[in-house]
């Protein structure tokens, strides 16, 4: 046996783990970033903003969720604090939250609100607690901040129920007392896992980043990877050529985050900027149909509330996506060579493969009426073939061109 044969063997052969595997199946979600930035105007705050200014007078948690269940997404992760260090609950461990805010006379906690309304509405709960904070005098001095912001983590972890996940950036800046702080992220980590064992950690052992914050994907994206990998931002992660005498490899799929408009607060200036629906379309189809998940900013405004034109664009993703996929031609049984009664007219075909016994495809083609009318790559958990024209045909034959293992197919799906 070759080292090539034996790299391809034990790659095929790694799984996800049952909470990632949990989380592939939530595909597309929603990121709020909502804090002092939203009335300061600003992307990064710097730690000295007056608390005064943060009251969203008309914020609903609930206008939050229903628009985000109306894309048909799953899930909500919340900035409850971002680099300026303002809390968005009543932390124990610092005055700079809305405790000390004139919202609701201080008496608000904005992280229950919403994970209320995601318990209420039926989707998933995350946070994000940003490691840089600009405004805690004891960041840049080691385990004095490592203590605090572990403080700060084990509230968010224990007083909100459960959570899907934790998100970590790696943002690392100076501190109020000019300083920057090596993060300790395995005792970070571990108290992640030990007080919600069953929530992924974004930038961390379970889930890693797809290298840009712009919505670009890969052509080909592979779960599995070296152990020893080089950096998310590679273009080729888990190719022949790059798993060449590997021996070690790990289960490390793929989140794509973006925004909706060219900021990740709110900025009245950009109302008239929300992405085009095609544009977050094909963000949509390349990313949680190219073996991605799909994180999708949605900013507050001053009032606490998603802007119409947000909430209108929110809508039409989600009709676009309810109605695309309403009628799936495919017979039941999971088949690759398909023949249907009369013609259909045939735009997108979705293919899914069993991950659980690992990711084999590494390159397949789509046929209708003996002609190829699609080239890919990857399939993963989800592959979304979008033709490049409509065709009327009445089959279509996949073909797997090439695999590590025999691969197993969970869902095949014509529309």
């Amino acid at each position: 046996m070759t080292d090539m044969t034996k790299s391809i063997e034990t790659a095929a052969k790694i799984v996800p783990s049952e909470k990632q595997y949990n989380w592939q199946t939530t595909e597309f979600y929603a990121f709020v970033h909502f804090g002092v930035n939203t009335f300061t105007g600003r992307e990064w705050g710097d730690g000295t903003e007056d608390p005064a200014i943060f009251n969203p007078v008309k914020l609903d948690a609930e206008q939050w969720v229903n628009a985000v269940k109306s894309a048909d997404m799953r899930g909500l992760i919340l900035t409850a604090k971002h680099h300026d260090g303002f809390c968005l609950w009543s932390s124990k461990y610092t005055e700079h939250s809305v405790k000390n805010s004139p919202y609701k006379n201080g008496k608000g906690d904005i992280v229950r609100e919403t994970a209320e309304a995601c318990k209420k509405g039926g989707i998933k709960f995350g946070v994000y607690l940003s490691p840089w904070d600009r405004h805690e005098a004891t960041y840049g001095s080691g385990a004095a901040y490592d203590e605090y912001y572990i403080n700060q983590l084990t509230e968010l972890l224990t007083q909100y129920g459960g959570i899907f996940e934790i998100w970590f950036d790696g943002a690392c800046g100076e501190g109020p007392n000019g300083k920057k702080q090596v993060y300790d992220f395995t005792s970070y980590f571990e108290v992640c896992n030990r007080l919600q064992p069953e929530a992924v950690i974004f930038g961390g052992p379970d889930i890693r980043w797809c290298g840009n914050e712009a919505g670009d994907t890969r052509d080909a994206e592979w779960s599995v990877i070296p152990v020893k990998h080089r950096s998310v931002m590679e273009p080729d992660l888990g190719s022949r050529e790059v798993i060449e005498r590997v021996t070690e490899f790990k289960w490390f799929p793929c989140e794509t985050d973006t925004s909706i408009r060219p900021g990740w607060f709110y900025h009245a200036e950009e109302d008239g900027k929300v992405r085009p629906l095609e544009e977050l379309m094909n963000i949509y189809y390349k990313s949680v149909g190219g073996n991605s998940s799909l994180l999708l900013n949605i900013p507050p405004d001053k009032n606490g509330l998603f802007h119409e034109n947000d909430v209108k664009r929110l809508k039409e993703i989600g009709d676009r996506i309810r109605n695309e996929f309403a009628h799936n031609y495919a017979p039941v049984d999971i088949e690759l060579d398909m023949k249907f009664d009369d013609p259909v007219e045939v735009s997108k075909i979705v293919l899914m493969e069993d991950i659980k016994i690992g990711q084999r495809v590494e390159t397949f083609s789509i046929y209708a009426d003996g002609i190829k009318i699609y080239d890919g790559k990857t399939i993963g958990y989800k592959r979304i073939a979008v033709l490049e024209n409509k065709i009327l045909t009445d089959n279509i034959r996949i073909e797997i061109t090439q695999s590590r293992l025999e691969p197993k197919f969970t869902f095949i799906g014509v529309y």
